[in-house]
């Protein structure tokens, strides 16, 4: 893995800070407290988000409530980008799950859940968070940690990095697994089922014979059950059809007692309908006379009609109008009379006067005797006219009186009669329908009483031939079948239960002898993996020596080779051997030995880096199968001074450290970052770190 390029917003003194890095021998320098470190720390947060301690306050830029680092990366030929970020939220400061993302170029292969975004990096990098902080990252003042180590304590932790231990681990583990065989064996061999096995054996064989007996009694049983059941059903089949022809004969005694019930009820019903047909005949009968007798007296008065000369089917309305004529002309009469009395009374006056006075009525001329007697005679011949007149308008108005008065008194009779003879003659049609009806309805329900009578004639006849003697025999043959099919059954069932109890017997008896026989298998097989126990266990504690041994001689050579890549070919190499603890060890030319503590600190300061970095190498080959590619150093001149030439010439050795394909180193002394690659320069201005300048040194290095 190489880094590309790292962006910082509000990560420590970092308000917004983008760095852009090369292959080779990155340096960043600045003076204390400039932010250097902090590019580190934004690296391994990026990759892992983990704090460094228990909170992410060292990583946070005070005052800020958010903060986000973007790291982008290469690893084989693939460009990867990670974001992270944190938010204060109160006093707590917490990774920012909305700003996770992984993408591989712009594809995004994970965000959100922090373990996808885990499990998609460590199969791209292939290393985790203890391997980048232990051998990737050196951090300030911990180079020579490993180097700095008693004996045992290096072994044990070099053992652990290598997976060595997992011997041990597993020597020790397999002790416990060892004696939890040992106590299964001692259980087994004590088991009872095993002890015992034979006279389970002898149990199941007889239980086996006594099962084949019983299966012998039940055959026949059942054989015996099956006669008994063709016999009940057949029994049953008997049974059933005189129950049949039971259930009909108690149908037809009720359908009996219906019919004679419906019968009674129908003789009822009729002798009613008789009795209001006799009534209703009165009624019509006497309704007749009735309205013959009116007929009679209409055309009595019909007749008296004619009498008067009009006809006799004349209608009452031209009778009343022929009347009301008749008044007029009595009327008209009555005034000729009037007017006849008036012209008497006239004449008599005029004789009167005459006599009085001989005088003309008219003129008032004096008359003489015999114009005189002449005019009384012709006035008396007047008196006599009107009298006649007048007695013949009394006799033609008394006889119009007499015909008014006749037929006045035949309308008035036609009047009452007419009207009665239509509400008698209505009620008469009334009485004949309801007459007609009546007798319509008796003589239905009298053919239907006649054909409930047939139906009750011929159901009596077929009750009184069932037989109910055959049921009764029936019914005794169906409980004898019966009986004797249930005592079959229960001794069927009683065997089959027993049949049961012997099969439990077998099966308990089957599961008991097959989990002996797993017990045993069991035993054997826990007899074999002790063996193998003791046999892996001496096998570990005699390989971890010999394992360990291997590494110890790869390392060795690693770190050999690396010492001499740092010295160069005009450098002094130093000749390092490495025991059984991981102690590395120097050779002089003169074949004198000397420790780490006798080394000067320039001297301590290279061996501890060839170490790490052959410790990082082993470990990368053995985690990932690829070779360490990146090193991060934070402050490696400590010990070292410029008056001596030590910081140049480990930025020398560096600078020719080809087997590492990028280096980023964090230093404050200038001297060291002049065989950088690339210098990254870091400064603090209020408050801020801030990226100065960037040069890339023209140096070649052959």
């Amino acid at each position: 893995m190489k880094v590309d390029s790292v962006l910082l917003e509000n990560i420590r003194s970092h308000v917004k800070t983008y760095i852009k890095f090369s292959d080779g021998f990155n340096c960043l320098v600045g003076g204390l407290g400039a932010g250097k470190s902090s590019i580190l720390y934004a690296i391994d947060f990026a990759l892992f988000g983990e704090p460094i301690g228990r909170s992410y306050e060292y990583l946070l830029r005070e005052g800020a409530d958010v903060g986000r680092v973007a790291l982008k990366f290469i690893e084989n030929g693939k460009e990867y980008t990670i974001w992270r970020g944190l938010r204060r939220r109160g006093g707590h400061i917490s990774q920012d799950p909305e700003q996770l993302k992984l993408f591989e170029g712009t594809r995004l292969l994970a965000e959100i859940k922090s373990e996808a975004v885990a499990e998609q990096l460590r199969s791209i990098i292939g290393v985790d968070r203890e391997v980048f902080r232990d051998i990737i990252w050196i951090r300030q003042e911990r180079l020579k940690e490993i180097l700095d180590m008693m004996p045992a304590e290096r072994q044990r932790r070099l053992d652990q990095l290598f997976g060595i231990s997992d011997y041990e681990t597993s020597w020790a583990n397999l002790r416990s697994i060892q004696r939890l065989y040992e106590g299964e064996r001692g259980a087994l061999e004590k088991d009872p089922d095993i002890i015992n096995m034979r006279d389970m054996q002898n149990q199941y064989d007889q239980a086996v014979k006594e099962l084949s007996i019983k299966e012998g009694e039940i055959e026949e049983a059942r054989k015996s059950l099956g006669e008994a059941e063709l016999r009940l059903k057949e029994a049953s089949r008997h049974l059933e059809e005189l129950m049949e022809m039971y259930r009909r004969s108690e149908k037809m005694r009720a359908e009996e007692a219906e019919l004679k019930s419906k019968i009674g009820s129908l003789e009822s019903i009729c002798a009613r309908l008789t009795a209001e047909v006799r009534e209703r005949r009165m009624k019509v009968s006497e309704l007749e006379a009735r309205l013959e007798a009116l007929r009679s007296q209409e055309e009595n008065v019909r007749r008296r009609i004619v009498e008067c000369g009009l006809p006799a089917n004349i209608a009452l309305e031209d009778l009343k109008s022929h009347i009301d004529s008749i008044v007029e002309q009595i009327s008209s009469l009555h005034g000729e009379e009037e007017n006849v009395r008036g012209e008497i009374r006239r004449v008599i006056q005029r004789i009167s006067n005459l006599v009085r006075e001989s005088r003309c009525p008219l003129c008032l001329q004096s008359l003489s005797p015999e114009y005189k007697d002449r005019l009384m005679s012709q006035l008396n011949q007047e008196i006599s006219n009107y009298r006649q007149q007048l007695s013949e308008l009394e006799k033609g108005a008394k006889e119009l009186e007499n015909l008014r008065s006749t037929l006045f008194t035949a309308l008035t009779n036609l009047q009452t009669i007419i009207p009665k003879r239509e509400e008698i003659l209505r009620h008469l049609e009334d009485e004949k329908r309801l007459l007609n009806r009546l007798m319509e309805e008796l003589s239905a329900k009298e053919g239907e009483m006649e054909n409930l009578k047939g139906r009750l004639a011929e159901i009596r006849s077929r009750i009184a031939e069932i037989d109910y003697s055959r049921l009764e025999e029936a019914q005794k043959l169906y409980s004898e079948a019966l009986n004797n099919f249930s005592s079959l059954k229960y001794r069927v069932q009683s065997l089959e239960n027993q049949k049961s109890e012997i099969m439990s017997r077998l099966e308990n008896l089957r599961l008991r002898l097959d989990l002996a026989q797993k017990k045993i298998e069991r035993l054997e097989k826990v007899k074999r993996i002790l063996t193998f126990i003791d046999e892996a266990r001496q096998a570990y504690r005699s390989i971890q020596p010999r394992v360990r041994g291997d590494f110890v001689k790869y390392l060795e050579r690693i770190v050999q080779q690396i010492l001499d890549e740092l010295a160069g070919s005009e450098g002094t190499p130093l000749t390092v051997r490495i025991d059984e603890n991981y102690t590395p060890i120097i050779e002089g030319e003169e074949g004198h030995e000397r420790s780490t503590s006798n080394l000067s600190g320039g001297e301590r300061t290279f061996l501890a880096l060839a170490y790490r970095l052959g410790i990082g190498q082993l470990i990368m080959h053995l985690k990932s199968g690829r070779g360490l590619s990146m090193l991060l150093l934070d402050e490696p001149t400590e010990s070292l001074g410029r008056e001596d030439g030590s910081i140049d010439r480990l930025a020398e050795m560096l600078s020719r450290l080809k087997t590492i394909e990028q280096i980023i180193a964090v230093t404050h002394s200038e001297a060291f970052a002049e065989k950088a690659d690339r210098v990254i320069r870091v400064e603090k201005r209020d408050g801020r770190s801030i990226i100065l300048a960037e040069k890339i040194n023209q140096i070649t290095t052959q």
